[in-house]
């Protein structure tokens, strides 16, 4: 199979017409039926069947079209990627952030006082490999030790209203709120991902009554008292509500670890290794800070 005879075969299953097909590929109609024609002979399967004046894919056409599709947007995609690689090269440091992204943007506005002309270009993307740091996070126990990587453990303690059955206890074990309403990160985030594990645990399933992609519109529903939900004190910050208070959880152990890694993917990668050696000493200090705040 040629490259032009999959883009014409995956445009005419898409508008199932051969006249439109050719009208958006800036072919004629017979030039298009053709290529279709010789693709079928090719493969010794028949792709397309008549049905009035428009054509459906046969169980061979449908089937090729699956397997085609994604392998044409990763084509398609290729030439950005290397744009991207390109612009890797230049004053921009590429961050994708997939965990405590607040603390990661006052760490960036904290640098941009003393370094103007350093561009940061941010994405969330768990699949991606092109960034110069990525910070990332996963369970505690889960730990391979890499090059050019931070660790930062943090404990995570549960959200939930002031009085009621939680008033005046400063812990818990998560198996005591298995009826709970849960206010929680929607299922792609890593720290969902986290948080569901911690349930599981506890013998569990968290009735999730609350989910969005937004972290802050997480905190904000749990600080209005509407649900309970797992609060990492770290990165999230202290509840600035009198209404809602943070319980340590007992059991199971709830901790996981912030990741700060980088990659040594420009010619001169000093800009970065600046930079993450700033963001790593940003996260120590706010630790040790946190740390002092428990103690006194």
């Amino acid at each position: 199979m040629e490259i032009m005879q999959i883009r014409y075969f995956l445009e005419a299953a898409r508008t199932k017409h051969m006249t439109n097909s050719a009208k958006n590929l800036h072919i004629t109609q017979p030039a298009l039926t053709q290529a279709i024609r010789r693709l079928e002979k090719d493969l010794g399967v028949p792709l397309f069947a008549a049905k009035g004046r428009n054509i459906v894919l046969t169980e061979y056409g449908k089937y090729l079209q699956r397997k085609l599709e994604p392998l044409m947007d990763q084509m398609d995609a290729i030439p950005e990627q290397l744009k991207m690689m390109v612009a890797l090269e230049g004053e921009t440091i590429h961050m994708n952030v997939l965990a405590a992204s607040g603390l990661v943007m006052e760490a960036i506005i904290e640098y941009k006082k003393d370094h103007e002309d350093i561009n940061f270009q941010l994405q969330q993307n768990s699949e991606s490999e092109l960034y110069d740091i990525a910070v990332t996070t996963k369970l505690f126990y889960q730990g391979m030790e890499e090059e050019n990587r931070f660790s930062c453990a943090e404990e995570i303690y549960l959200a939930v209203p002031e009085h009621g059955k939680y008033g005046g206890r400063t812990s818990v074990c998560l198996s005591e709120t298995s009826k709970e309403g849960f206010i929680s990160l929607l299922g792609s985030r890593e720290f969902r991902y986290i948080c569901d594990r911690f349930c599981q645990h506890a013998g569990f399933t968290p009735k999730v009554i609350f989910e969005s992609d937004n972290p802050s519109a997480v905190k904000n529903m749990i600080a209005a008292n509407m649900g309970i939900g797992f609060w990492p004190e770290f990165t999230w910050g202290s509840i600035d509500n009198e209404h809602v208070r943070l319980l340590k959880i007992e059991e199971p152990v709830c901790q996981r670890d912030i990741i700060i890694k980088y990659n040594r993917n420009k010619m001169d990668s000093r800009r970065v290794v600046e930079f993450y050696e700033f963001l790593t000493g940003f996260f120590e200090r706010r630790k040790e800070i946190e740390i002092w705040q428990d103690n006194y």
